[in-house]
């Protein structure tokens, strides 16, 4: 009987983060958990960021995503390509509720672990539903093609019975036959917002491998999927506001997952703040506005479990871009 080394290590740990990527600005970014919440802003909204985590750790888990949502009636600005000149803060756009929205969006995401990749490309829609003046219901749906394949460059073989063993047969099979398979994507969530607080639940690769195509006899096995998220934002005065947010992960029959973090906006232009994901990391962020159409975040994962003995912590780098605003 043989281990896949990398396989067992990095899925062992997949599965406390789960099959879905784990991202650490969740709250920044709250489109990548939960498709209802593309469109809660009235301009177009693209996002591209990087996550490196356990940097040192040869083939750690690596993260990178493209993200748009495109509301189907809002304003276009003129465009002036002079320098800003505008004075005061760029501050944080401004959450609109009390009436009826559709948006459209996709998403294009490549996850690496391991042996493992994973490239999937999908495209949302969502539907803003006005409860009150200051309360909406979204109502979002997700649909695409993930393509997963095995890389057995990067796989070890041991045996457990015997090290000199120099062929398994399992493992030979799964690493010739092209271990590559498209698998179809479907997600949908329910997002309940106002300009201080947000409630979402989301159901994760709905069908499974209901619908999968190629030639290759692996078996990726994905997982349903749940989350939770919601955070309140809790003015303290006119130049600073704290939002506390979690995020709760499940998928059977991994133990549930819980993201915490508390972050604190000043002057509506610049954010900072603390997480913690449960057993495994203490997350630092920051971020800003650079301007009417630019924003910036930044995060850094500190290990707190026995990765710390070989890495130098984990990195996450966003970009998002705002266009008519």
């Amino acid at each position: 009987m043989r281990l896949l080394v990398l396989f067992t290590a990095f899925w062992a740990l997949k599965t406390q983060a789960q099959q879905i990527p784990q991202y650490s600005q969740f709250s920044r970014n709250q489109f990548m958990a939960n498709p209802a919440a593309a469109g809660v802003y009235d301009f177009i909204d693209v996002t591209v960021s990087g996550r490196w985590q356990w940097v040192g750790v040869a083939d750690a888990p690596r993260t990178s995503f493209l993200a748009f949502s495109v509301p189907l009636k809002f304003k276009p600005v003129s465009y002036n390509p002079g320098i800003r000149t505008s004075s005061g803060p760029s501050q944080q756009p401004e959450i609109k509720t009390g009436k009826l929205k559709h948006t459209v969006g996709g998403q294009l995401v490549a996850d690496q672990y391991g042996a493992f990749t994973k490239f999937s490309f999908s495209g949302t829609y969502a539907l803003h539903l006005p409860m009150t003046k200051k309360i909406n219901l979204a109502f979002g749906i997700k649909a695409g093609v993930s393509n997963n394949s095995f890389n057995s460059d990067k796989a070890q073989v041991l045996s457990i019975i015997n090290p000199n063993m120099p062929y398994d047969n399992t493992y030979a099979g799964f690493s010739a036959n092209n271990a590559n398979k498209n698998i179809m994507d479907l997600h949908s969530g329910l997002y309940l917002y106002g300009k201080r607080f947000y409630l979402g639940i989301t159901g994760d690769q709905l069908t499974r491998d209901l619908v999968e195509f190629g030639t290759a006899s692996a078996n990726f096995n994905p997982q349903v999927h749940y989350n939770v998220i919601g955070g309140y934002t809790i003015p303290i005065n006119e130049a600073l506001s704290i939002t506390p947010s979690v995020m709760a992960k499940y998928m059977y029959p991994a133990p549930i997952s819980i993201d915490m973090n508390i972050i604190a906006d000043y002057n509506k232009m610049f954010w900072f703040g603390l997480g913690y994901r449960h057993t495994d990391a203490l997350i630092g962020l920051v971020g800003m506005n650079l301007s009417n159409k630019f924003k910036l975040g930044y995060s850094y994962d500190f290990s707190i479990s026995k990765f710390n003995n070989y890495s130098s912590g984990g990195h996450e780098l966003t970009l998002g871009i705002m266009l008519g605003r």
